[in-house]
């Protein structure tokens, strides 16, 4: 997808048109939700031996890269932090409100601004294994703990 077309399904997403929604909407128990959304992936690396790992890399990167720069053209320069000490928290046993605790377990850097009502996160997940890239984005009322 193009810049322009990521642009477009998260106003969607924004909008209550919840386009590619993984999982659909949760709710939180106080009416309030979120939304997860797969935006670009790369391919598998089942083939071969796995060489073209850094080059998938290198490509998320730059998808997710150019959003956040067209995002921060909107909305200002995003919050960047790394959700690490939200996982310890879950694994020790803390409930973390979702998004926020599956954010966590996928990725080492989130991307993220408060936009009307709403916290938009875009995060790049890392596998860790032979696997996809994913550019995701998450819509949610609920504040990052």
């Amino acid at each position: 997808m193009t810049t322009a077309e990521l642009l477009e399904t998260i106003d969607r997403l924004r909008t209550g048109a919840h386009p590619g929604v993984r999982g659909g909407s949760q709710g939180d128990g106080d009416g309030r939700g979120h939304h997860l959304v797969e935006l670009g992936r790369t391919q598998d690396f089942w083939e071969g031996d796995g060489s073209d790992r850094a080059g998938a890399a290198d490509q998320i990167d730059a998808e997710c890269t150019a959003l956040v720069q067209a995002l921060t053209d909107r909305w200002g320069r995003p919050d960047v932090f790394s959700p690490a000490t939200v996982h310890e928290r879950v694994v020790a046993g803390e409930e973390i409100p979702e998004p926020w605790g599956e954010i966590s377990a996928s990725t080492d850097l989130v991307n993220l601004w408060r936009t009307d009502e709403h916290w938009l996160a875009v995060y790049v997940v890392d596998p860790g294994s032979p696997h996809a890239y994913l550019l995701m984005a998450a819509l949610a009322t609920t504040d990052p703990p």
